[in-house]
């Protein structure tokens, strides 16, 4: 009999393809920090999270969905989802994310969007073969198409996370221009962390230090 996949949540695929580290060091080792970014980033979402449902003609847009998928192992919860029709019968369902900034050259944004449809499949029975990434600096919508080879990195980033929860899996470092934007930055120290293998570990053998002797 197969056994059920553990879940793992559509924010942990974001992180993990900014960084397997910073993901690891959040889902692993449950670290987290605020910087400017992050407050910044928090601070527009609740202005987003704090409107209420509306219904317009043809239209119905929900905030704060809560999703899940038995079948690919996965929940969260998606900022704006857009369903157009008429409950039991939608015609279109349309998954909305809202992002401080502006499009990025990695993926990491579209991977959560894509995982959020899948949702969104699984839940309704109907495709969604679009969605939506709405950039607060640049205050415009990016259309992406929920295809094929979107699918099939978001569902082997799903399977990378879980792996890396279930077994406690600590990924080295990667230092890079991505680190001047992440919260984690003064946990993870990419550039002095000397392999060893858990945050944790580096933190008690820090303190270590930092103890008379």
């Amino acid at each position: 009999m197969e056994l059920p996949l553990s879940s793992v949540p559509l924010s942990a695929l974001q992180h993990y393809l900014f960084c397997p580290r910073q993901c690891a060091l959040i889902y692993v080792e449950r670290e987290w920090s605020d910087n400017y970014l992050t407050a910044k980033g928090t601070q527009e979402h609740e202005r987003v999270d704090s409107g209420e449902n509306t219904t317009r003609t043809g239209v119905r847009v929900e905030r704060s969905v809560h999703l899940y998928s038995d079948r690919y192992g996965l929940h969260g919860i998606a900022d704006s989802v857009e369903y157009y029709g008429r409950k039991g019968a939608w015609e279109r369902i349309v998954p909305v994310e809202y992002k401080h900034g502006q499009p990025k050259e990695h993926r990491a944004d579209e991977v959560q969007l894509c995982a959020q449809a899948l949702c969104l499949e699984e839940m309704h029975g109907v495709s969604v073969p679009v969605g939506m990434l709405f950039y607060l600096r640049t205050r415009r919508r990016l259309e992406v198409a929920i295809d094929e080879e979107l699918r099939a990195l978001t569902l082997e980033t799903a399977a990378h996370v879980r792996e890396l929860v279930e077994t406690g899996t600590m990924p080295p470092p990667f230092p890079g221009k991505h680190c001047r934007a992440c919260s984690l930055v003064d946990l993870c120290l990419p550039g002095s962390a000397g392999g060893v293998s858990s945050a944790a570990a580096y933190n008690d053998r820090w303190s270590s230090h930092l103890e008379p002797s």
